[in-house]
């Protein structure tokens, strides 16, 4: 495969039994094949998108010293902000050239999660900053239910099977710039190979070129949306749930032609993930002679925690 698929949200959205299987068919057999599509017909628009790209250029333009007070220690970077070259892929020490905020879950105070997670950090300096980011949050969380909702029935599952994880899950909303480039980077690109770690991601800011994609050939594809789409992928939680029926794909984000060194990217990636006791075992319906059970029993929280250790933003 040399390109993303792209489908159409809407489809599944429908009255039409035809279109929403046709769109359970699409997105199915491209997370089976490539783990990548772009996706039309999400709830997030235009005016939404543009706000919250101004509130973020204004956050990471704030100074360094201010940006600085917003790094909130003992939580693995899980709330507010990261800065630049902290994080870095596994198996790798040289850090992403990326500096990045962390919005998390909102939720009631009598649920159970509620102290399990972080507050979200508020930034004075911009009155609007987390207003905006809050409203992108639950837009882009509420695309993912529909997508998983459509994944489900493609498994074989029923319908509403994940909106019991996805409901308080752990999910986070990171906006990530990458500066412009100053020197010959060393050894490091904007974002060094990984997979996800969630059961998906949503992703604004695909509009370029910068995101690549492996295939099951080993080639590198440009992944480019449309200004209208998000593109969204299979994280390692949902890849071993499903016996890597789903794949995790591995991508990466490269650094620009040298004549663009000068210029900064910024992209807006949604990790939805599972509430923390979510079991990520493999599903039975996806193992078979011809696909034994590839990975050991273990929750949502648990590997979790394994992966932000491997990507260096929890200490042991």
């Amino acid at each position: 495969m040399q390109n993303i698929p792209s489908v159409d949200l809407r489809d599944f959205l429908s009255d039409d039994p035809k279109r929403k299987q046709k769109f359970v068919n699409e997105i199915g057999s491209a997370f089976e094949d490539i783990g990548f599509v772009a996706l039309k017909g999400h709830f997030l628009n235009d005016q939404l998108v543009d706000e919250l790209y101004g509130e973020i250029r204004n956050f990471f333009a704030l100074p360094l010293e201010t940006k600085h007070s917003y790094e909130i220690p003992g939580i693995g970077g899980q709330r507010g902000y990261v800065s630049f070259g902290t994080e870095h892929a596994k198996g790798r020490k040289e850090g992403d050239l990326k500096e990045f905020w962390h919005f998390g879950q909102y939720v009631s105070e009598d649920s159970k999660y509620a102290s399990e997670y972080p507050e979200n950090v508020e930034v004075k300096e911009l009155p609007r900053f987390n207003i905006v980011g809050k409203e992108a949050y639950q837009m882009l969380e509420k695309t993912g239910v529909y997508v998983l909702r459509a994944l489900a029935l493609h498994l074989g599952l029923d319908e509403f099977y994940f909106d019991q994880y996805a409901k308080d899950g752990n999910s986070i909303l990171r906006p990530i710039h990458y500066p412009p480039i100053t020197s010959e980077p060393a050894n490091a690109i904007r974002a060094a190979a990984h997979g996800d770690i969630n059961l998906i991601t949503l992703l604004m800011g695909a509009q370029g070129k910068g995101l690549q994609v492996q295939n099951h050939n080993g080639e590198w594809i440009d992944a480019i949306a449309e200004s209208d789409e998000l593109v969204i992928n299979v994280g390692d939680m949902l890849s071993r749930h499903t016996n890597n029926k789903l794949k995790s794909t591995i991508h990466q984000v490269v650094n620009p032609p040298r004549e663009l060194w000068g210029t900064s990217r910024y992209s807006i990636p949604f990790f939805m993930h599972p509430v923390s006791d979510m079991k990520l075992d493999c599903l039975e319906n996806c193992i078979d002679a011809e696909h034994p059970k590839k990975f050991e029993d273990i929750t949502a929280g648990a590997y979790l925690y394994e992966r932000l250790v491997d990507l260096g933003l929890i200490k042991k």
